[in-house]
């Protein structure tokens, strides 16, 4: 669904640049033109709703395009980068969450955090390129953890980064399909626009006393046991949720 509203929000866009030129004929430049159809994409994108990090990608797109062929890209390097973008950000192209990359001050709060709580197992629900995974099981060895990333060529490199940790399993499935009744700590970067769903599925499946962990983005409506600030270039936030049903 999100790939469609892409390729039509392009293409109003396109049709919007043609019809001004037609009405309104103006001596400008093909980069010009670009600029008023990158941002009339952009435009029609918010207006379809897109996920904010779609706005980039259509800013970026046909200014891309342009300069590709200014260099006589070969045509079949088109469609080797758009093959690579789409296994990398298969999450962004599905219409769940984009890539996003923990920072290192991120794992190193995180392994204080499984330390202190004497966490048998660990689950990182979008593990990406195992940002958070490989230092945590490096340091948490007695640790049993396992990482999930939909996106083939990110799974696969993740995969790779960890296939000499013996604790660490990294799985190519959906977070929202996997059962997290088994896990001590849940920890999760994803998107604001899932939150609420995350924070019922939480409710529903982590067992009393577990701990749920989000980076940036809080649970709509929840109310955290702590708020960790860190001092990593984002001043990025953890949102600790103790799993609490009485």
């Amino acid at each position: 669904m999100q790939l469609l509203k892409a390729l039509l929000s392009q293409s109003l866009a396109y049709a919007m640049v043609l019809g001004l030129g037609a009405v309104f004929p103006l001596s400008i430049s093909a980069w010009q033109a670009v600029a008023i159809q990158a941002c009339g994409a952009a435009l029609f994108s918010r207006g379809f709703r897109q996920p904010v990090w779609w706005l980039l990608i259509h800013l970026l797109f046909m200014p891309a395009v342009l300069l590709g062929l200014s260099w006589q890209v070969p045509a079949w390097l088109y469609l080797l980068v758009l093959l690579l973008l789409t296994l990398l950000f298969w999450g962004t192209v599905k219409g769940d969450v984009p890539l996003f990359l923990s920072s290192s001050a991120v794992s190193e709060a995180l392994i204080e955090i499984v330390r202190r709580e004497g966490a048998q197992s660990f689950i990182d629900i979008g593990a990406g390129l195992a940002t958070v995974v490989v230092p945590l099981a490096k340091a948490r060895p007695d640790t049993a953890i396992i990482g999930l990333e939909r996106a083939p060529l990110t799974w696969l490199l993740a995969a790779w980064r960890c296939r000499k940790l013996t604790n660490v399993s990294i799985g190519r499935s959906s977070f929202w399909e996997q059962d997290l009744r088994q896990f001590d700590v849940v920890f999760a970067f994803l998107s604001p626009l899932v939150m609420a769903q995350i924070g019922e599925k939480i409710q529903q499946e982590m067992l009393p006393g577990s701990l749920f962990v989000s980076s940036s983005f809080p649970i709509p409506n929840g109310v955290p046991e702590a708020i960790i600030e860190l001092k990593d270039r984002r001043r990025t936030r953890l949102y600790c949720y103790r799993i609490d049903r009485s």
